[in-house]
């Protein structure tokens, strides 16, 4: 019965737990949605805060969101106990406040107030996007906007500057940007910038960062439009041969409004090969069938502007993405609110290789600057006993079917001959074998390598021709297949028949004897 809660559109306002500041009832819900101007944000701070305290805040709690969905995606925060929550900057418009009460244990509740922000704030989220007041149009005179990054994750903060038009000026002594490493202006000095041409990649060194716009009193500009990334959680950059991450907060919801960014960079000839073990994003459009809201990108290369490789979204099995190059990029993008449990991503580097083979050897070739932090006895065949040579800028393997565990198999009415290539990364206690599985076809003289993506022989499955991949896409060696059919392989078929028969013919002799 009690009344709380409630729309606030004031430009500034004040609001309370019910009874503040006596105990605040008990079996309580109330939700404050605060609405200022389009375009304006919310700031938001609390004078008083007094709940019943549990680690988890199981029982009383209040909780604020960045929007009016109540969705797990724009939750900032959880709160209870008596520390009271930090100052809160939303990233639009609408704020909601959301306290709750259970049947025990009563406090005095809390006291909060609110105003629209022009420009600034606080703001915590892994990542988003800040603009100058009025932008694209010019900005006013005489503004002064302090935004503070910080508090979203542990890692340093990344600032890019998409777009740039403040008044220039010898010193940018009339309008102008600047950055601090550090939550306040006594934080050492990043850089002040103005003019028209972007400021660089900023990347701080601890986990704030603030940004000053200041206008004088007459010619103003189109001003700035910049996008933050924490790393860590939101942006990082892998250059190892194999490696696994996973969407912010994977398995909990990842937050909404966000921008992040994973780069694979390997060395020249390698390729990347990209797994999904488990995928679920907002689902597609109703209304146009395409993934409009949450999605995953990936780019060939180290940019958004390389080729699109694929843009998924929803609760999808997907299979195996593998690169063009030796560089991709992994987007994801997530919109205001309905938030889901996210992803979680495993890739390996595709060693570059050639392998050939006749009607009785196999010939194998790795550039000795793919693996060259690797000893020639760490890439065999096999058996260790089938060790790689270094001859003229390769590892080569040059063997016999009849060695280094070969073994015959049929496979769709084919006989083939088989085995496995092992690649040693491993260093110290830690074990990391790569598997590459070897196939040639000795009466077509056609060889084929495959990567078997770890431990698990079901991933064969999942695994690419590599051999086929390089000779469409121009790869870093040149295969020699021999394709003809001669006559010599008429011969050499009979004599293995022959052979077999008088093996036979002995075999029963001997027994009779």
């Amino acid at each position: 019965g009690i009344k709380c809660g409630g729309v606030l559109s004031a430009p500034s306002g004040n609001f309370s737990s019910p009874n503040f500041p006596g105990p605040y009832p008990y079996e309580t819900e109330c939700t404050w949605l605060i609405v200022v101007a389009e375009g304006s944000s919310v700031l938001l701070s609390f004078s008083h805060f007094e709940l019943e305290y549990h680690t988890a805040c199981a029982y009383d709690y209040l909780q604020v969101y960045n929007g009016a969905a109540r969705d797990q995606g724009n939750l900032l925060g959880t709160f209870c106990g008596h520390s009271p929550p930090p100052p809160f900057s939303s990233a639009w418009h609408v704020m909601a406040v959301v306290f709750r009460s259970d049947r025990h244990v009563a406090k005095r509740g809390f006291a909060a107030a609110y105003r629209k922000d022009a420009c600034g704030g606080q703001l915590t989220g892994l990542s988003g996007e800040i603009t100058s007041p009025r932008y694209p149009e010019s900005y006013p005179n005489n503004a002064e906007c302090l935004w503070s990054i910080g508090g979203g994750s542990s890692g340093p903060i990344t600032l890019v500057f998409a777009d740039f038009q403040v008044e220039g000026g010898q010193g940018c002594g009339f309008d102008y940007v600047a950055l601090f490493d550090g939550p306040t202006a006594s934080a050492p000095h990043l850089g002040r910038y103005c003019g028209s041409t972007r400021p660089p990649r900023t990347i701080s060194s601890t986990p704030h960062l603030l940004i000053l716009f200041k206008s004088d009193f007459n010619i103003g500009g189109r001003g700035f439009k910049a996008y933050f990334y924490s790393a860590g959680e939101c942006q990082e950059v892998f250059t190892a041969i194999k490696g696994n991450f996973s969407s912010p907060r994977y398995p909990s919801f990842y937050p909404n409004n966000l921008k992040c960014q994973w780069s694979i960079q390997l060395p020249p000839g390698y390729r990347i090969k990209v797994f999904f073990l488990d995928m679920e994003l907002e689902g597609r459009s109703s209304l146009t069938g395409s993934c409009d809201y949450d999605h995953l990108s990936a780019f060939d290369g180290g940019t958004e502007n390389g080729s699109l490789l694929g843009q998924w979204c929803g609760r999808e099995s997907l299979a195996p993405v593998t690169s063009r190059s030796n560089q991709l990029l992994l987007v994801l993008h997530t919109d205001r609110n309905t938030a889901k449990r996210g992803f979680s991503i495993a890739y390996m580097g595709v060693v570059p290789m050639n392998v050939s083979c006749t009607r009785t050897d196999f010939h194998i070739q790795i550039p000795v600057q793919s693996l060259a932090q690797l000893e020639r006895n760490r890439i065999y065949l096999g058996t260790p006993s089938c060790a790689a040579q270094v001859l003229g800028g390769n590892f080569k393997i040059h063997t016999r079917f009849d060695s280094c565990f070969t073994e015959s198999q049929k496979r769709n009415n084919t006989s083939i001959i088989v085995s496995t290539l092992y690649i040693d990364f491993s260093t110290g206690d830690q074990e990391d074998i790569h598997q590459y599985e070897v196939q040639c076809e000795p009466k077509r003289k056609e060889a084929s390598v495959t990567l078997i993506a770890g431990p698990d022989p079901s991933r064969l499955s999942q695994a690419e021709n590599l051999v086929d991949a390089q000779q469409r896409e121009g790869g870093v060696m040149d295969t020699h297949e021999i394709k003809n059919q001669d006559t010599s392989d008429i011969v050499f078929i009979s004599i293995c028949i022959l052979a077999g028969l008088l093996m036979v013919i002995a075999v029963v002799g001997l027994v009779l004897l």
